[in-house]
């Protein structure tokens, strides 16, 4: 992709450290003379809300997989029209800018700007993001607390950018639109796959949770349409004869804090990036040890719930359900994280407005499991373990290709964005002919696999 890229032939000192060496003939700026704040707002609430994601900038709410939000009207919401940069003030110290194909309203909180003189969109956008100008914007926020930082644009303005001549931004974003194409195309191969592979494993453990391991054993209905026809030696009971609710508080908020993640279950915090709130004190969380069942109300049908990987504290708004039996914890978590289990959690999750469903306790209970003899559910999760082995190892390696893949087009970008590379030569040989753009990913993520999503926090 960058082979035979070549720095500029001449530079010069940028003026601050910071900014290093700057090719000669591109201009260092005020953002201020580059983006100019707007404040227009809805006075009836009526447009398409949108949401800023880290992968797919500003996108309709609707598409968001995680689609929670709580405003009751969105009168007072700023207007934002496509050709616009739109920024969220919380976390510009990571880099939460976008803009967006559509128009539509954001949160109050963002700050929305227009681009002043010819300056490319989509350049600008993409030199927002590098890390020299992040470091800026964090240095630059201030607040009360680290998860309430702010940038304001009386502080966001001043700051240096540095920018290429108007047609040579349009000649590297040629370049990155290519390079970018070929990248989200690679990825998007790799997604699928693991889609394939989840597939496959969630087919394998759902027969084992609902069938046992022994092909020939006699079967008995369960009488539950999701889970079909049992192992005849298996009870069915609901799920308040095999988990009981706990709710013990913590009188110093000094044990571990654990943090839920989609993707890695719950963990220690400190294993997650900083992206919530946090609490300046932990005394009346809830607790909970290792082996708990705990569920996180608001998300449960997702399937965001997890086993305890050690004692510690987590969000009051979560539940935590302790074995009511002798039982293997692990048979049961991933019982309930089937697919047909998650839609009986989805059937119960009750409330008003959509993103805002919970489900309760009771509701919990009412769900009846298959449960087979805790010898046998301590076998199956064993003989489980090695036959995913193969598949767990195949979609890790998948994922951390992806990961490479985005860590290469970052640098890439950064890189051509900043002046260290000049693509100018090589966009001459590009084909004529602009591949189609990609249509919107089916499986896209919506950047909440690996942050902490705890209710109270985020």
């Amino acid at each position: 992709m960058i082979e035979g890229l070549k720095p500029y032939p001449r530079y010069k000192a940028g003026g601050l450290p910071w900014l290093g060496n700057v090719p000669e003939h591109w201009s260092i700026r005020r953002i201020k003379t580059v983006l100019q704040e707007l404040d227009s707002r809805t006075r009836d609430g009526s447009g398409t809300l949108l949401s800023l994601t880290r992968i797919r900038g500003l996108i309709p709410h609707s598409e968001m997989t995680d689609k929670m939000h709580s405003a009751k009207t969105l009168v007072g919401y700023k207007r934002f029209q496509p050709g616009q940069i739109v920024m969220n003030r919380m976390q510009a110290w990571s880099g939460m800018f976008g803009t967006g194909p559509v128009a539509g309203l954001v949160s109050p909180d963002y700050a929305v700007f227009k681009i002043l003189g010819n300056h490319n969109v989509r350049l600008v956008l993409e030199r927002l993001k590098t890390s020299d100008l992040v470091g800026q914007f964090a240095l630059e926020s201030k607040g009360i607390g680290s998860g309430f930082n702010r940038l304001y644009t009386d502080r966001f303005g001043p700051i240096p950018i540095t920018l290429p001549p108007p047609d040579e931004q349009k000649t590297i974003v040629r370049f990155l639109d290519h390079a970018n194409g070929k990248i989200e195309r690679a990825i998007r191969a790799k997604r699928k796959l693991i889609a394939l592979l989840n597939e496959q494993k969630q087919a394998i453990i759902h027969r084992a949770v609902t069938r046992g391991l022994d092909p020939a054993v006699k079967l008995k209905p369960s009488g539950i349409p999701w889970l079909g026809d049992v192992p005849e030696h298996w009870e069915v009971l609901r799920s308040k004869y095999i988990y009981r609710e706990v709710d013990h508080r913590s009188a110093t908020g000094n044990e571990t804090h654990l943090s839920m993640s989609q993707k890695l279950g719950l963990v220690p915090r400190s294993q997650l990036e900083q992206r919530g709130l946090v609490s300046e004190s932990y005394v009346g969380a809830k607790l909970c040890v290792k082996g708990d069942l705990v569920l996180n109300r608001l998300k449960a049908h997702p399937g965001v719930f997890a086993l305890a990987p050690e004692p510690g504290l987590i969000s009051p708004d979560y539940t935590v359900f302790r074995p009511a039996r002798d039982l293997e914890s692990r048979y049961f978590e991933a019982a309930y994280r089937t697919p047909a289990c998650r839609v009986e959690l989805r059937k119960r999750a009750k409330g008003i407005v959509q993103g805002f469903w919970r489900l309760y306790t009771d509701d919990f209970y009412d769900i009846k499991m298959p449960v087979p003899p805790v010898d046998e559910q301590q076998v199956l999760m064993k003989r489980l373990d090695g036959e995913l082995a193969t598949l767990n190892t195949a979609i890790a390696r998948t994922e951390r290709e992806i990961e490479l893949l985005r860590e290469y087009r970052t640098r890439v970008t950064a890189d051509v964005v900043t002046g260290k590379l000049d693509v100018r030569e090589a966009v001459q040989r590009l084909p004529a002919d602009t591949p189609e753009p990609l249509p919107p990913d089916d499986l896209h993520e919506d950047e909440i696999s690996d942050e902490a999503i705890d209710e109270a926090e985020a």
